[in-house]
């Protein structure tokens, strides 16, 4: 369902229409969410790198044992904010009320609402976590993340600038997080605070964006609500509740099932694992959150919308697939000469869950397009599939096989999940054909995979550093080449997209 050059200057031109009305800019917003998802990408994988080394670094100086109580509280007490899942961030970047500045703090107040109702189910629940886990060691940091959690409702006001797509300014205000959470975990870590290295780095990080956040606001930050409000946000938000409340059955049965058989050791591997594989997921931050606006925009044009899906997933997968491949790949590797002998535990596990972080990337920012309908069922049927997938196999197959077990549990909740995805979407966009997207995203990295097993067939003797650092830079060199052979076109239409359009000067 490729558009005739015709059909594309039209398309730019009526988006650039409604970008004038919405958005800062002038011009098509096909190429202001093509430099938004480059600021996307520049931000992102920059943060999201600083991410990865700091579970390196903190998991270099903490226990296994440390490093699982602080998953046992990530997973624990994050599920527990499904309640704030229900969009209401995406909710206001959908709407397209004359008053703004009205909208945005009905949304404040409705997110300020949602997020009380997390601290007090979290402070019910700490008491029923300490009980369950034998971990008396949880209830301290859990104080400090629930009053961690009222304080980042004071980052409301970075949607104002995501809707209108300034997302340079936006990306700068979000950098504040991560960094300073960076910089407070590793002296933490460095001082030998164990498991307080993660909770005081998310404090002063959190802390430091929203005071950010608040002097950077657009809009003033006051309560308000107007009858019909609730109503409006429900039918948005009420499939996103129960995907969220889904995924809190999900994760919180599988840290529970872990650390009762396995010990709270099982659960700092699931930790890293979790932690490592979502790097990769930082893909769906850069291109999700470039497109969204703008597909908010023109959800009345079917042709733009899927253009726009195809190659937003194919630039995505370019990157996605090729790093899930490699961990499955180089896993040994990273413990033996990286994180230490003590994670060989954890090897199976991040073997099976690079596959399926490769996986889970196939047509991975479907729900954007859902949401900027508004039709958010979808999006609850394929967790609640997965969830059931998981519970039914994952659970006795981690009883019975211990961590391999429960990472097949994710591969098998993972194939569910995208079963159901390929069935949504081609409903949305019947030219889609799922299966030849899949084939093709993985093409790139089958001849590089090739020549590292072949390498390895090869050698002899103890493995060394210098082999496997040679083996990566193969890998990732084969891999370059052959998505440039076949992703070439798109890649340069990608480029384009980033230049400057040209000034035109009238004659005379």
């Amino acid at each position: 369902m490729e558009q005739s050059a015709p059909q594309r200057e039209s398309a730019s031109r009526s988006v650039g229409d409604e970008g004038e009305r919405r958005f800062s800019f002038t011009g098509s917003v096909r190429s202001e969410a093509a430099r938004g998802a480059a600021i996307y990408a520049l931000f992102t994988v920059a943060l999201g790198v600083l991410s990865l080394v700091k579970g390196f670094i903190l998991a270099g100086f903490l226990s296994r044992s440390a490093y699982g109580i602080w998953g046992v509280l990530v997973v624990s007490l994050s599920t527990l904010l499904w309640v704030k899942q229900a969009g209401v961030g995406d909710k206001f970047v959908q709407q397209d009320e004359p008053d703004q500045e009205a909208a945005f703090q009905q949304a404040f107040t409705l997110e300020l609402a949602l997020t009380g109702a997390c601290v007090v189910v979290i402070a019910i629940a700490l008491p029923i976590l300490v009980l369950i886990y034998d971990l008396p060691q949880l209830v301290l940091p859990g104080i400090v993340i629930m009053a961690a959690l009222l304080i980042s409702v004071l980052q409301a006001p970075l949607w104002v600038y995501y809707r209108r797509m300034e997302f340079r300014r936006q990306r700068m205000l979000a950098a504040v997080d991560p960094i300073v959470e960076f910089i407070v975990s590793v002296a933490l870590a460095i001082a030998g605070a164990g498991y307080w290295a993660f909770v005081g780095g998310l404090a002063a990080g959190v802390t430091a964006a929203s005071l950010v956040a608040v002097w950077n606001s657009p809009f003033k930050l006051r309560l308000r609500y107007e009858r019909g409000a609730l109503r409006s946000y429900w039918s948005f938000s009420g499939p996103l509740l129960v995907a969220g409340g889904a995924a809190f059955v999900m994760a919180w049965s599988a840290v529970i099932a872990a650390k009762l058989d396995l010990g709270v050791a099982a659960v700092g591997v699931i930790a890293l694992a979790d932690n490592i594989t979502a790097f990769s997921e930082r893909v769906d931050d850069v291109v999700t959150g470039a497109l969204y606006p703008a597909i908010c925009a023109v959800t009345d044009q079917i042709e733009l919308l899927y253009e726009s899906l195809v190659k937003s997933n194919r630039l995505a997968l370019m990157w996605a697939v090729p790093f899930g491949v490699a961990i499955t790949l180089f896993c040994p590797d990273l413990v033996r000469f990286g994180i230490g002998e003590r994670w060989r535990p954890a090897i199976t596990m991040l073997q099976l869950y690079g596959v399926t972080a490769a996986l889970n990337h196939i047509g991975f920012n479907w729900t954007a397009y859902f949401r900027a309908i508004g039709r958010t069922r979808p999006i609850a049927v394929v967790t609640v599939a997965a969830t059931v997938a998981f519970l039914v196999a994952g659970i006795p197959l981690l009883l019975t096989l211990g961590l391999r077990g429960f990472a097949l549990g994710i591969v098998i909740q993972a194939l569910v999940a995208l079963a159901f995805r390929a069935y949504y979407l081609q409903q949305l966009f019947p030219g889609f054909d799922f299966l030849a997207h899949a084939a093709r995203s993985f093409l790139p990295t089958v001849p590089a995979t090739a020549l590292v097993l072949v390498a390895r067939l090869l050698e002899s003797g103890r493995r060394t550093l210098l082999e496997a650092v040679c083996e990566l830079v193969a890998y990732a060199v084969v891999t370059a080449a052959f998505t440039w052979l076949l992703e070439s076109s798109l890649l340069r239409e990608a480029i384009g997209h980033l230049r400057p359009a040209p000034t035109v000067v009238a004659a005379g």
